[in-house]
């Protein structure tokens, strides 16, 4: 699917210098940083249900532990 992608003169730059750090195109650098960016949102929200299913199971513990 295509799709047009407008971005500031400073946008541009940062999309220009991470392309050339990476050595690939602005497009396959814009894809990278989508997947990236998707990839740790569900880690963050993986860790966010773990800790709070954990935090509950183990919530007598945790108060024992901090008096």
């Amino acid at each position: 699917m295509a799709m047009t992608l407008r971005l500031d003169p400073d946008d541009e730059k940062a999309l220009a210098l991470l392309a050339e750090a990476e050595g690939v195109s602005k497009q396959e650098a814009t894809v990278r940083a989508i997947r990236e960016a998707a990839a740790r949102r569900v880690r963050e929200d993986r860790v966010r249900q773990l800790s709070a299913a954990a935090r509950g199971r183990y919530a007598d513990l945790l108060d024992r532990l901090g008096k």
